[in-house]
Parts: C-alpha cells; structure tokens; sequence
C-alpha cells in the first residue's frame, strides 16, 4: 500500500503512520495502529447473556441464566483459544465450526445441554447476530477521529485479536470503512499471529510500507497486551483509558502516556505530536 506523505517526519514526533488496536480498532501514525476496535472505537451493546436469551427465545425455550452463560462463555472461549488460537487458524479451521464448539462448551458448562437440532437453531441465531452490527455501537469520537488522520496524510491501521468478519462484516456495517476510516488491517484469525507476541506489530508495519517502527504510533487499552509488545519493535505507543479503570495510574507510573479519549488524543497529537 502507498504511503501516505502530507506529513514531514520531525524527531520525537509522529508522521505518516498511526495503528490503532480494535476488539472491538488499531490505528498507525507514520502508521497509526488502532488496537481492539471494542473499547477504542466500538463497543458491545448490553450482555453476552441478551443475545443468547434472544437466541432462546427465538427457538421457545426460556432465557439461559446469564451469570452462569458469561461464566460459561469465559472459560469456554479462553480454552479454545489455547487449543486452537488464532480463530484455529493453523488448523484451517472454519470459523463457524470454531465459534460453534466454543458457543457449544459455555452452554454446557452453563448447564444447558441441548440437543442437536435446538443447539444449532440457537446457534445460527447468535452467530448471525455476532456477525453483523446489531451488538455493537461506535463511540461518538471514532469516525471524526478517524477521518481527521487520514485528512492530515497518516494512514490508519487496524491490529486486532479479531476473526475475519470484523474486517468483512462488522466495521464496514458500523460505518468504519476501509479507504475512508482505515487504510489497511491486521487481523489475528487471518494472520496466524496475535498479541502480545511483537510479531503481529512487525506484520503490520510491512503491510503499512515497511515503515522505520520509530515512525509508528501504536493507541491500545492493555499495557501487557498493547503497549509493551509495541515499544518492544520499537514503535511509538500510548494508551486509552476511556472506563477510567484502576491500572491506568499504574501505567502513568510506568511512564506510558495515559489520555482519557480520541478527542484528547487528537489534541494531544495537534499540539505537539503530530507535525505537518
């Protein structure tokens, strides 16, 4: 992909790129990395436990109790994420047969053990709803954000511990289109690598130009996750902290630039930090 040059590159400041960590989006600046678009840039509407009560109801059975279908769920997923991470994309697995064994095991260890034709009615009903817009919404400063960088000459990356939908499906339904929101993607479940092994922000300034990572500016939410891995390839990063969650004063402690939205960030990057 060509890179974009409005912006002069100055020592200690940001040029071209911004990555943003996604979900639910990672930007770069000379790259922008935007990480997980949930909590960055988009975020889930309600619970796990409304959308699988819907799926119930959809098939005439009463709502799953929701403490125990979350519970469920996290020890369900982060099993499948062990034996077959990456969405199981060693293996070559298909999505949907990943997803399904996952929504399969948290029912079960939610205590709902289904049979076979009732588990996959409940089952198209909630991966067809995870798969589209209807369980997210997009915080008011994402696309403002978004469109500025780009209007400025920084192209916009997306790096996330994502399946292919959210690339295909969920962010062009959300309005955050690739060529008007972000200019490119790194998706674990189609990469085969995700964080917080480095590798999957080498990937992503290959695929941003083979920029210097020095040029890069990495936005996430996790220090261990997002931060460290990023500064570790030797890009650029800062955190968000839109929740105002507790650890965030132990990351300014650490000396990792801590702001509270994308309007800050902006500012942040206007005043001192993004010349052009």
């Amino acid at each position: 992909m060509g890179q974009k040059h409005q912006c002069e590159k100055h020592k200690g400041k940001i040029s071209n790129y911004l990555l943003f960590d996604l979900p639910v989006v990672h930007c770069w600046m000379n790259a922008f990395a935007l990480q997980r678009t949930q909590r960055l840039c988009i975020a889930y509407k309600g619970e796990l436990g409304d959308y699988y009560c819907m799926a119930a109801k959809s098939v005439g059975l009463p709502c799953p109790d929701y403490k125990r279908v979350h519970e469920g769920f996290k020890l369900a997923y982060t099993e499948m994420a062990k034996k077959h991470p990456c969405f199981g994309f060693a293996e070559k697995m298909p999505n949907i047969v990943w997803w399904k064994t996952c929504v399969k095991d948290s029912f079960v260890r939610a205590g709902y053990d289904y049979d076979e034709e009732t588990f996959e009615k409940i089952f198209r009903r909630i991966y067809g709803t995870f798969g589209s817009s209807a369980p997210y919404t997009v915080f008011p400063d994402s696309q403002p954000f978004l469109r500025w960088l780009r209007g400025t000459g920084v192209a916009v990356g997306v790096v996330s511990n994502a399946e292919y939908r959210y690339q295909d499906v969920i962010l062009p339904a959300l309005g955050l289109q690739q060529g008007s929101e972000w200019d490119f993607g790194v998706f674990s479940g189609l990469e085969g690598v995700e964080k917080p092994d480095p590798r999957i922000y080498q990937i992503a300034l290959e695929r941003a130009g083979n920029i210097a990572p020095e040029e890069a500016l990495h936005i996430g939410d996790s220090i261990r996750k997002d931060y460290y891995p990023a500064r570790s390839v030797g890009m650029q990063a800062l955190l968000l902290d839109r929740f105002k969650i507790p650890e965030a004063e132990t990351w300014r402690k650490s000396g990792a630039t801590v702001l509270p939205d994308l309007v800050a960030v902006k500012d942040w990057l206007s005043s001192e930090h993004l010349k052009c």
